[in-house]
């Protein structure tokens, strides 16, 4: 007996999808019901992901939203599967970067933090974060982030502190923290170091100066050396050359009068000077210049600082001292002119030059006390983690880059001469004593702490267990450390991910971390966004784009498909809003569909016997089940792409093109299996989309199931699959009619005949061909009607099908406006002879193929063969017009 059409469920959807319009209730409708707050005294495994901190003072970028879409994805997923899924989120206290903004509010009441003192100063900075803080978050629940708000981590709260607290002292105690005297990145502006993530390395235009040490008289020892920072010659102490070179052999040894000081340069020898680069001789100064520090620790030269902290020349003994550097640049230029020692000039000259990515200004090499941490052994740990399998790096193609970096890491600069950060825990005693202390102890009277402040890099380094609530034994890191995976972009691999590693194998004896020997057992690394032509997203290029448009623009949903549809293991994605347009367009199609089927009765119920179900529905079913563990696999392996596209061109192609239209002739004589089907389909699909798009499946599975959310829904497993005989026959009868149909309507198109104008056709060998059952089908999607008595074909096709041809004849007469069809064929045509002349002249040009690579010219061959079959089509077509 046919189900009568039960539309209650239909009417609950809108006419429209308006994402605006319901996702913010639906997001905190998923907080308020708890489901994201994980609970670990669950009987349930434990799945935990710990979210990348955002720095407290910025806001979501498109990497920050490809970063959250994935997590979010991967986390949704899981809980589906019966997990006990936690995602803690958080954010960093950015110490220079939240210092410098605070510091400018100072600034426009003409204040600075010294006319309030470090203590009053950090009670500013705490007031400002408690008043902007907040920026991220909300833009977190925009994009719908399945993160435990109750378990929410700044790296300077209480327990954050304590934490690194900590783990300095057990460094320290270990022999791994020191301090010492060595070249830093320094910023003059910030007054303080940096650390390599905050220097940006840029290409700028400057000059390259030769001059000449030692005689003037060519016939007397001398040498010239060229530099692009020639204010750092007042701090040479050598001048180096190749032991090999036997231009320069007899000279060293000796040495050379410096133009400005009452002292001499020796000529020394070292491999790390390039004989073929330049003249051959490097100046060397030891106290400004990375390599040139190694120099001078291994012929233990002396280091003379030259330069002040804000970059003003000093302690030179010369007219040069309280200059500014780039004043100073041009002055020594100009003296060294006068006395005849400039050699050559070269300007511009293009060369790359470090910058401070917070103020912008060239950083400057500084030899300074720093604290350091000595990671040779944690870096020794953090690689063989990797090596041994505890943790895996994905894609496996990454792994050489770890490795070279963790192999070769240098000693971690971890002091920044700032007020806002973890302040070193170290205390000073009256006469140069040093303690550190932990914290739960107290210094002894007299004794001052250290004033730096620890590299935001320290605190976020314990991220993965510090903000579980190490160094106390708490139920978080016993259900969920190590954590599951890190997702994270591949150019972050060096700075953040191998620290995790240095100190999550340290402490991994620690009896709070339950055994845990690495911080994440899988570390996935995606590549970076860049815009529709490829290029880098920068503020500098105005390429930049911010998520939280495309979600005004388009949705959460788009936007979060857009991004996991062009995510894989270390590739980078380009994206455009033609990109996030067709993802809305994707989401809209889905909801009409849902919509259309549920208006139509969809409703589910038990599912009719394989052998009672049409060939329609043995295929979708089971092109559905194949779908599903596609898309398994794919999520398994971190391939976001290809699930996306699996379930894009399924839920479009397939469902909507085919499956729904096909529905509708079954809804004449098979209304309650083909309702069944459907609501099943779209159960399944809307569970597999899910993780991706979460607000449009949530509102379309409840309306399909009348269940609470797909939230909590169960992830679809096989249990529905038909039969693999009786799909493997459903498929290829499905196919031969889908190639039927499509042959027909192309040729239709050929005819002159328009979309869906009924035209009179009769059919010949389809039962033969195995199509019988599809004949109502076949006639309804081509758009044909039955021929009557007196039928006279006027055109007719073959289309050779798996079981046999099927033979289609149709009566245009009256139905094509001649002429008018002639005059669109001419046209097309006209363009067709264009394409293939232009191919054909292409092919015919030896000097072209001989230059162009073969995939081209593969390319431009196949063009020219569907051209020419064009030209025949197009003219048989014109003949055969009465």
């Amino acid at each position: 007996m046919t189900q009568s059409p039960d539309t209650n469920a239909a009417s609950s959807l809108p006419t429209s999808w308006d994402p605006g319009a319901v996702e913010a209730e639906l997001y905190q409708g998923w907080v308020d019901a708890g489901y994201f707050t994980a609970d670990p005294s669950s009987d349930k495994p434990g799945y935990s992901i710990v979210l990348p901190p955002p720095n407290v003072t910025g806001s979501l970028h498109m990497g920050h939203a490809l970063d959250h879409t994935l997590m979010d994805a991967l986390t949704r997923r899981k809980r589906m599967q019966g997990y006990e899924v936690l995602w803690l989120p958080g954010m960093d206290h950015a110490g220079i970067a939240t210092q410098s903004v605070v510091e400018k509010r100072l600034a426009v009441d003409g204040k600075t933090k010294e006319d309030f003192g470090r203590e009053l100063f950090i009670e500013k900075v705490w007031d400002w974060k408690r008043e902007s803080g907040g920026t991220i978050g909300a833009q977190m629940r925009r994009l719908g982030d399945g993160v435990d708000w109750s378990r929410d981590r700044f790296t300077m709260d209480e327990g954050l502190s304590r934490a690194v607290r900590t783990i300095f002292k057990k460094l320290f105690d270990a022999g791994l923290i020191y301090r010492a005297e060595r070249l830093v990145n320094w910023s003059p502006e910030l007054q303080t170091a940096l650390s390599d993530i905050e220097v940006n390395h840029k290409e700028i235009e400057g000059e390259l100066v030769s001059f000449r040490y030692g005689s003037l008289d060519d016939n007397e020892p001398h040498l010239v050396v060229a530099t692009t920072r020639i204010e750092t010659m007042l701090g040479d102490t050598a001048i180096a050359v190749h032991p090999d070179d036997e231009r320069y052999r007899h000279l060293v040894g000796t040495e050379l009068a410096h133009p400005f000081q009452d002292r001499s340069v020796p000529v020394i020898a070292d491999t790390h000077v390039d004989p073929e680069f330049g003249t051959g001789a490097v100046k060397v100064t030891p106290a400004h210049d990375p390599n040139d520090f190694e120099i001078g620790l291994r012929h233990s030269l002396p280091m003379p600082t030259i330069m002040d902290t804000h970059g003003r020349i000093c302690d030179s003994g010369t007219q040069f001292d309280g200059m500014d550097r780039f004043e100073a640049r041009v002055k020594v230029r100009e003296a060294l002119a006068e006395q005849g020692r400039i050699v050559a000039e070269k300007r511009p000259y293009l060369h790359s030059v470090g910058h401070s990515e917070r103020s912008g200004e060239p950083i400057e090499p500084r030899l300074s006390m720093q604290w350091w941490v000595k990671v040779e052994p944690l870096a020794k740990a953090a690689g063989n983690a990797v090596r041994s399998g505890d943790t895996v790096i994905h894609p496996a193609s990454l792994e050489p880059r770890w490795f070279a970096w963790v192999d070769d890491m240098h000693d971690w600069c971890i002091s920044r001469q700032l007020w806002w950060g973890h302040r070193i825990p170290i205390w000073h005693g009256p006469n140069g004593e040093i303690v550190c202390l932990g914290p739960d102890e107290t210094a002894p009277e007299g004794y001052e702490q250290d004033p730096d402040v620890l590299d935001t890099w320290f605190s976020s380094a314990l991220w993965p267990f510090s903000t579980m609530g190490w160094p106390d034994a708490t139920p978080e890191l016993e259900k969920f450390y190590p954590t599951s995976v890190l997702v994270t972009g591949y150019d972050i691999i060096f700075f953040w991910v191998a620290r995790m590693m240095m100190f999550g194998t340290f402490v991994a004896g620690d009896p709070e971390l339950h055994g845990g020997k690495v911080p994440f057992r899988n570390v996935f690394l995606h590549g970076l966004i860049r815009d529709q032509f490829g290029q880098k997203m920068s503020k500098s290029k105005g390429n930049g784009i911010d998520p939280l448009d495309w979600v005004e623009g388009f949705g959460a949903d788009a936007l979060r498909f857009t991004l996991a549809r062009g995510a894989s293991p270390g590739g980078d994605l380009s994206v455009g809003e033609d990109a996030a347009r067709a993802s809305r367009n994707f989401t809209t199609k889905l909801f009409n569909a849902t919509r259309f089927a549920l208006m139509n009765g969809a409703a589910l119920g038990e599912l009719p016997a394989a052998d009672e179900l049409t060939d329609a529905d043995r295929w979708i079913l089971g092109r559905l089940e194949q779908v599903r563990a596609d898309v398994d696999a794919a999520l398994d392996r971190y391939e976001f792409s290809v699930a996306c596209e699996a379930l894009y061109h399924f839920a479009w192609d397939e469902f909507c093109d085919w499956y729904l239209e096909l529905a509708k002739v079954q809804m004449v004589d098979r209304a309650d299996g083909t309702r069944v089907v459907l609501a099943r389909v779209l159960d399944t699909l809307l569970r597999l989309l899910h993780p991706v798009i979460p607000f449009v499946t949530e509102v379309l599975w409840k309306a399909v199931t009348g269940q609470e959310s797909v939230v909590i829904a169960a992830w679809p497993t096989e249990s529905d699959a038909v039969p693999h005989g009786s799909y493997s026959a459903a498929a290829q009868s499905v196919a031969d009619m889908q190639k039927l149909v499509t042959e027909v309507r192309r040729f239709r198109s050929d005819q002159g005949l328009g979309d869906r104008q009924k035209v009179a056709a009769r059919l010949a060998g389809v039962a033969e061909a195995g199509l019988d059952s599809q004949l109502a089908a076949v006639t309804a999607l081509a758009w044909l009607t039955p021929a009557e008595e007196g039928f006279t074909p006027t055109a007719s096709v073959e289309v050779r099908l798996s079981g046999g041809t099927v033979t289609v004849e149709v009566d245009t007469s009256g139905t094509v406006d001649v002429e008018a069809e002639r005059r669109r064929l001419e046209k097309d045509l006209a363009a067709a002879r264009k394409e293939l002349d232009g191919t054909t002249s292409k092919l015919g040009n030896d000097a072209f193929l001989a230059k162009a690579p073969d995939a081209v010219v593969e390319k431009i061959r196949a063009r020219q063969q569907v051209a020419t079959e064009e030209v025949e089509r197009i003219t048989a077509r014109l003949a055969g017009l009465a």
